[in-house]
């Protein structure tokens, strides 16, 4: 559905009704400037932007990343523990 931006203003009410079905755009000066569309198809494409710009293989998770990287994670969580911050002089507080 396309309708012009006092349109979409005059009848929000029912764009909101209408783009839980399918995206609204919303024309402003003769040309396509916004789209409203559901919260819910909102978060699928920022789930699906975020798939895409992780390269693959990458953990997802932080016990995908532990058990990656659980060597360096451990050797750093011990020298951590033995000497602690490596800036710790340089804090303000």
């Amino acid at each position: 559905m396309e309708v012009t931006a006092t349109e979409a203003k005059n009848r929000l009410g029912q764009m909101l009704e209408h783009c839980q079905r399918e995206p609204v755009v919303i024309e402003k000066s003769g040309r396509r400037h916004s789209v409203l569309i559901s919260a819910q198809r909102f978060d699928d494409l920022l789930a699906a932007e975020r798939r895409l710009s992780r390269p693959s293989g990458e953990p997802r998770t932080g016990e995908e990343f532990y058990a990656k990287y659980k060597d360096w994670v451990d050797e750093n969580n011990r020298r951590f523990e033995q000497y602690g911050l490596w800036n710790e002089e340089f804090r303000t507080w």
